[in-house]
């Protein structure tokens, strides 16, 4: 990361070790949960790497997790069939561009099963989602601009260091919370970026 080579740099949009938070979260949310949903889409190579650290979290804390495939619009709502018939107390959405899609669309079919999801992005608790933790995008956004910057004066973007993001985000959307039935303990309200209410 510190010397990219070629025209590589920036700044990272995904963490290690946010995926194992999300499994955090959804303890802290649902202490007594046994089961958690994992939602993957197989074509994003990225899944199947954060599908692991969801597993290794999961299995440390004594939880089981199930996982069910989506890789079309018309496969997400088999798949919240098939996680809420496995027993799924809660589903990690991970980051990608289908499930940001249908962001909404997961939020009404985890609202019909009655089963909290947790993301990376905002705009999926925007969409209603019940939590995200993931990287604050528009921050990396301006972030970029600095390389830009540096790039137009005559910089090589090899010696420019790729850079972890520096702001992470926590939001919570209190209506979701609400019509699911689920009281958020204040110590997680409290250390929220955003509550939507």
């Amino acid at each position: 990361m510190a010397r990219p080579g070629g025209t590589v740099t920036g700044t990272l949009t995904q963490v290690e070790g946010l995926m194992g938070k999300q499994v955090e979260l959804v303890r802290e949310l649902m202490p007594h949960a046994t089961t958690v949903g994992v939602l993957v889409d197989p074509p994003n190579q990225t899944h199947a790497g954060l599908h692991h650290e969801i597993e290794a979290v999961a299995s440390a804390a004594g939880i089981k997790v199930v996982a069910a495939s989506a890789s079309s619009q018309a496969e997400i709502a088999s798949a919240f069939r098939q996680l809420s018939q496995a027993g799924a107390q809660a589903v990690i959405v991970p980051r990608d561009g289908l499930f940001l899609a249908e962001s909404g669309r997961i939020a009404e079919l985890a609202q019909a099963v009655r089963v909290p999801t947790a993301h990376s992005l905002r705009e999926e608790t925007e969409a209603g989602g019940l939590i995200s933790y993931g990287v604050n995008v528009p921050a990396n956004f301006c972030r970029a601009a600095y390389f830009v910057d540096k790039i137009l004066k005559g910089a090589k973007p090899a010696e420019l260091p790729i850079e972890f993001p520096t702001r992470l985000e926590l939001v919570i959307n209190l209506k979701t919370a609400k019509a699911l039935g689920l009281e958020i303990p204040p110590t997680l309200l409290a250390r929220a970026d955003e509550v939507i209410e």
